[in-house]
């Protein structure tokens, strides 16, 4: 038996917030939607992975998600990791850099950290 993972859900306030910055940030795009009562779900990719980021907007929760202490984030592999940096630090989404370790989070438009690594 072989489990193959496919995708990871976040909850988003706003697709119209979060579309525009996982393309300008990671360069997914939106590569399948699904319209429900009161929901709509996005599925994200790149041609560089297999691997799709699901964003679920529903209509009923106006108010932000709670994300505790937002121990839980996704990872993200760059073969330019100074360029990514500079170009998050324009964008003013860099939450926390670890230069001991070679790594930096950036956070989304909902407070969601993703981290950032060099292709090693």
């Amino acid at each position: 038996m072989r489990f193959q993972m496919v995708h990871n859900n976040l909850n988003v306030a706003s697709l119209a917030k979060s579309l525009p910055f996982y393309k300008e940030a990671l360069g997914l795009e939106e590569v399948r939607r699904i319209k429900g009562e009161g929901f709509t779900i996005v599925y994200l990719s790149n041609p560089e992975s297999t691997h799709q980021l699901e964003l679920t907007e529903i209509e009923a929760h106006p108010q932000p998600y709670d994300l505790g202490e937002n121990e839980f984030h996704l990872a993200f592999r760059t073969d330019e990791f100074e360029a990514a940096l500079e170009k998050h630090r324009r964008m003013g989404c860099v939450c926390f850099e670890n230069p001991d370790m070679g790594i930096y989070f950036i956070s989304d438009p909902d407070g969601y950290w993703l981290e950032i690594v060099p292709a090693r």
